[in-house]
């Protein structure tokens, strides 16, 4: 390959990079799996031929979501035999993903856990259609399928996702303001503060991926977490702080035990009250949440 034609390639490729980190994020749940994802992509893409490529976009799109599909094929087997709740891997995110509402609402930890619950396939499918809005023609050079084939795909999984997904979508100034009540509530150890501010069917899912402390099971139940919780922060002679930060698109808060970081936790904010928590303990996805992660639609 000429070094103009690299280029021209690598040009392409860094364009439209954070486009296709965030195909390949929303369809693995994995910053890490996404990053390995487009190192792939790039290998094919230097070795593509170039001038026989009309849509670059469509061309790089493509090549992603076949190799997001083998890895997320690959990691669903991983993932059964994980120790305890998988979460996606948290993202710090710019503000301007919070006000894109469609982006901030596929990428929530709520959602993202909806998409696990589909195959491979069927989360392709809807992410390309529903997040990035790819025709069906595209879709189906994408997977290895034919257009009418995806149209049952995409009907099925928009199916499936809307029967549960979060049946509301709390406003980020909802959602900061439930936090706050909850960090105060944590910082001062009063149960009621905490009841006061959690819906009582509230469900807890922490990830510790067996490398740190977590509920091995999902918690449901305000009085159950608040006792879950308090009887672990009591074991701890340490100081617990939580500062207030943005991941995958709206408020979360991130933990810091003596100072150093220690998990992140995303709610789900209904009616003012949350009603999901998902703490991510895990040290190998908190390598993200130090710095912004640029992420793109289009």
């Amino acid at each position: 390959m000429t070094d103009d034609i690299t280029g021209v390639a690598t040009e392409a490729f860094v364009a439209h990079r954070n486009l296709l980190f965030t195909v390949a994020y929303e369809m693995l749940g994995s910053a890490a799996d996404a990053e390995d994802v487009l190192q792939e992509t790039w290998l094919r893409w230097v070795r593509a031929d170039l001038e026989r490529v009309s849509d670059q976009r469509a061309y790089l799109v493509r090549i992603t979501t076949r190799q997001a599909l083998n890895r997320l094929r690959t990691v669903k087997r991983r993932r059964e035999a994980y120790v305890g709740p998988w979460l996606p891997e948290p993202l710090v995110t710019a503000p301007d993903v919070a006000e894109d509402i469609e982006l901030a609402e596929s990428m929530s930890m709520a959602m993202m856990l909806v998409l696990e619950s589909l195959s491979p396939t069927e989360r392709a499918v809807f992410v390309l259609r529903e997040v990035f809005e790819v025709d069906y023609d595209e879709i189906a050079e994408a997977v290895g399928k034919n257009p009418d084939a995806v149209r049952q795909i995409a009907h099925r999984a928009r199916k499936h996702v809307g029967a549960r997904r979060p049946r509301t979508t709390a406003s980020s100034s909802e959602t900061r303001a439930a936090l706050e009540s909850f960090r105060r509530a944590v910082e001062t150890g009063n149960p009621q503060d905490l009841l006061d501010v959690l819906a009582p069917d509230v469900v807890l899912l922490s990830d510790g991926g067996g490398r740190k402390k977590a509920a091995l099971h999902p918690i449901v139940g305000a009085e159950k977490i608040i006792r879950f919780y308090v009887g672990g922060t009591a074991k701890l002679r340490a100081t617990v702080t939580w500062e207030p930060t943005v991941v995958n698109g709206s408020p979360a808060l991130a933990a810091h035990v003596d100072g150093v970081l220690d998990g992140v936790m995303a709610v789900r904010v209904e009616n003012s009250r949350i009603s999901g928590l998902y703490f991510v303990r895990n040290p190998d996805k908190l390598t993200h949440v130090t710095s912004a992660t640029p992420l793109a639609l289009r």
